[in-house]
């Protein structure tokens, strides 16, 4: 390799890597900011400003965010929604992407067509109908009535994505356990979720994710206060410490940060999920 074109690799590397770095710097920027701003005190940011360099410490909005504003009960609610939401909605997928990808259905290319074009409708028009129809149910104003919200809408997107994958898989693999005497549930439940989990786990982020952060469907089925969750609780901090941003920002970090935790832990299944996905 001749050195002209060993310089131009280089300086192409160490662009992409400045450039890369330049993004991360200015994503970072404003979690910076405000993990500073939850832990100064509102005295420091009164006197000095909110732009400022912080002249304190104090972990006070914190307490005032969890305890006072609300906080506890609204991200125990978000996990009571987001955690059954996301077991439910994937066993549910995954049992119907199992039927659609490893047998002779009829009419699952329409099936599959159904539940990918249902994701494609804004949701912003289904607001009244799903409202009306959780008051008509019985389940208005209880998170049961969020927990099918989340279900209902998130599983045509699951399916699609969890039947490529499960589509992947070689016909002999499940050839070979019928041979030994394996049933469907026995397949679907001992070969097909093994191999599948990659896509499972890279999924159960993004589920976790967006159900955990969701506020449209939240402020449409519940009315109780007690009962919002942790993004609609947030709306409330703010008009409750309008001029608290300590307590402002406490809250934001305290909202983000199971969705954080989540992603780390599930990071390399994620990116193993994408990965696979994409060579298939």
């Amino acid at each position: 390799m001749n050195s002209p074109t060993l310089l131009r690799r280089r300086a192409a590397t160490a662009g992409f890597h400045l450039g890369a770095g330049a993004l991360a710097v200015l994503w970072l920027v404003p979690i910076v900011l405000v993990v500073i701003t939850a832990t100064r005190t509102f005295d420091d940011i009164a006197a000095n400003g909110l732009g400022s360099a912080p002249h304190s410490f104090s972990l006070d909005g914190f307490r005032q965010a969890w305890t006072e504003g609300g906080q506890k009960q609204a991200l125990i609610n978000s996990l009571l929604v987001t955690v059954p939401s996301v077991l439910i909605s994937l066993l549910l997928a995954s049992m119907a992407a199992f039927a659609l990808s490893r047998y002779s259905l009829p009419g699952r290319r329409t099936l599959l067509l159904v539940m990918l074009a249902g994701n494609l409708l804004p949701p912003q028009i289904l607001l009244i109908p799903v409202s009306k129809m959780s008051e008509l149910v019985g389940i208005y104003d209880s998170l049961w009535a969020l927990i099918g919200v989340q279900v209902g809408f998130g599983i045509g997107f699951y399916v699609f994505v969890l039947h490529g994958f499960m589509r992947s898989i070689p016909p002999e693999v499940q050839q070979a356990a019928v041979i030994d005497g394996a049933g469907p549930a026995t397949i679907y439940w001992r070969i097909v979720l093994p191999l599948a989990r990659p896509a499972l786990a890279a999924l159960s982020a993004l589920s976790f994710t967006w159900i955990f952060n969701d506020l449209l469907w939240a402020i449409s089925v519940l009315r109780t206060e007690t009962h919002m969750p942790i993004t609609a609780s947030l709306i409330n901090l703010q008009g409750q410490y309008v001029s608290q941003w300590n307590v402002i920002a406490a809250g934001s970090v305290i909202a983000a940060a199971p969705t954080v935790l989540v992603f780390l832990r599930f990071q390399r299944h994620f990116v193993a999920g994408l990965n696979v996905g994409a060579v298939k």
